[in-house]
Order: C-alpha cells, then structure tokens, then sequence
C-alpha cells in the first residue's frame, strides 16, 4: 500500500481499532489456552513455552510473507541485528513472559484494565526522549484519572477492601511497561528498515528465547486438538497482524493520532472476556474504572498539537 494510505483519516481509525480489536481478544483467548491445552494454574514454565510458540510462528508467517513480497531477509548489518534482537527481548520475551505469567493469576477484565497503564508509560517515556512531546497539565491530569480508574478496579464490590496480586496485576503492569519501551524502541528501527522484517524477527527471536527458557525449566504444551490448535492460530494471527499494522502507522503517522484509539482495548478486552469466559463486568467498580481509563487516556492524547521526532 501507499504512503497515501497509511496517513489517510479513515483508514487509520479503521485499522488502529481492528488492532485494538484484536489486542483486546488476547485477554481471553490466553485464558482459554491455558484451559485447552490443559495448562495448570501453577505451571509457569509451560505457560512461556505456549507464548513462545505463538510468537515464535508468528514472527516466522511474517517473514515467509516478507520474503514473498520480495524482501531480503538478511540485508542488514550486525549492529541492526543486535537491535532486532535486543527489540525481541523486550516487545516479546520480557513482555510476555509478564504477560502470561500476570493474566493467569487476575481476571480478563482486571487485567484488560490494568494493560492500559501502558498508555501513561508512553507518555511519560516520550517526555524524556522527545524534544517536542513533554508533559503538560492536560498529559499529567490524564495519566491521574486513569491511574485512579486503575486503582478503583483493585478494590472490592464495596470499595473497603484493596486486592492487589504482584504475579497477578503487578506483572501485567510490567508487561504494559515493557511494550511502552518496546513501541518507542521499534519506532526508531522502523523508520530505516522494514516494518514486517522488523516485526517478524522480534517475535520470531523473542519467541525462540521463550521456547528455550521454558523448556529448560520442564514446561512442554501438548493436547493438540482442533480446538485448541484453532486457538493457537488465531494467537498467532493477532500477534503478526496487529504488530505489523501498528507498527506501520506509528511509522507513518504522528503517534497521538494513532495512541488515542488505545482506549479501545481494555474496551474490546474487558466485554469479550465478560462473553467469553462468563466474567462479570457490570459490576460498577469496573464499569466506572473502565470509563476512567478511557477518558484519562482520551485527556492524554486530546492536545491540538501533538508531534513527535
């Protein structure tokens, strides 16, 4: 597609909420992996050997399509190949190593929720490494009500009570850290190599780093059944699709006008893990959390002028 395309209004909002969309989905399609593939509560070690099959597929559908396309697979220095690996390591196996490890021990909506810090962390990242993208009274008062929506969804029904799980809520907040680092790390390498060779080697490294680390400590992932395989390939499609089309508009586009739709996620992520996993979400300590988040990060990304180098 042409540049055109990339920076046209409609098409940007259209492609920036499918990746929501499918960001979103993870939530509960990770759940449901650990339950098809017969993975157990405790079972670390297995749960990052079923992330790094899923990243590691991805990364390689990527690069058989880059190749395809006509890429050259290997036309790169060692410099940009220690680059790559080092974006593997954090967008993919530091990210998800958290990730996984976080989501088994809270709930999708929970969770979904507390991924959204990731959006603050940028905005905080960004104004100590770009010139023209520093904090403002509107950025701080944003990044406020969603943390206060973030901390609402850690409290009881009744509000009394504050719950908070550090392998649970603390690692998907880690893992929303990381993908800040890594969203603002890739950038830079996309804007002198290719988005889908980029994208593809940082999921296929990150995800043979994963496959390593967890089979060294015992985890294997059996139960291939139609269902569950199903499963994994809908992963693998939500990890190549969504990076590879988030990646090119960030490249082609200033990053607050594509970051504003990253509201929908916990959105999407909170009411198909109510649907699929029979999670409750009408309770009102979330639904108030969740319009918090939203609007915090809508106040984040709603500046009339907002650049980025």
């Amino acid at each position: 597609m042409q540049v055109k395309t990339f920076t046209n209004k409609k098409f940007v909002a259209s492609v920036a909420t499918l990746c929501c969309l499918l960001w979103g989905s993870a939530y509960p399609s990770v759940k449901s992996g650990y339950i098809l593939f017969n993975i157990g509560a405790s079972d670390v070690s297995s749960k990052i050997v079923f992330a790094g099959y899923r990243f590691t597929l991805a990364g390689l559908l990527l690069l058989i399509l880059a190749k395809a396309f006509g890429q050259n697979l290997f036309a790169f220095s060692r410099k940009s190949f220690s680059r790559l690996l080092m974006l593997g390591i954090i967008q993919t196996t530091l990210q998800y190593i958290f990730f996984y490890i976080g989501l088994a021990n809270t709930t999708g909506v929970k969770g979904s929720i507390m991924n959204s810090m990731g959006t603050f962390f940028s905005v905080f990242l960004a104004h100590y490494l770009y010139k023209n993208d520093k904090l403002s009274i509107q950025k701080i008062t944003g990044c406020i009500i969603g943390f206060i929506g973030v901390m609402i969804v850690n409290f009881s029904t009744d509000l009394i009570n504050f719950s908070f799980n550090f392998k649970g809520e603390g690692f998907v907040i880690i893992s929303s850290f990381m993908f800040s680092v890594a969203a603002i790390y890739g950038k830079k390498l996309t804007q002198s190599m290719d988005v889908m060779l980029v994208t593809g080697y940082s999921l296929f490294m990150g995800g043979v780093f994963l496959i390593l680390l967890g089979t060294s400590f015992g985890g294997r992932v059996y139960n291939f059944t139609l269902s569950s395989s199903l499963l994994l390939g809908y992963m693998i499609l939500i990890s190549s699709v969504a990076f590879t089309l988030w990646s090119l508009l960030l490249k082609y586009n200033k990053v607050g006008l594509v970051s504003v739709f990253s509201f929908l996620t916990p959105i999407f992520g909170a009411i198909l893990s109510a649907v699929f996993l029979g999670e409750n979400i009408l309770e009102i300590k979330n639904v108030f959390a969740l319009m918090l988040v939203c609007f915090g990060i809508w106040m984040v990304n709603k500046e009339k002028n907002i650049t980025e180098s």
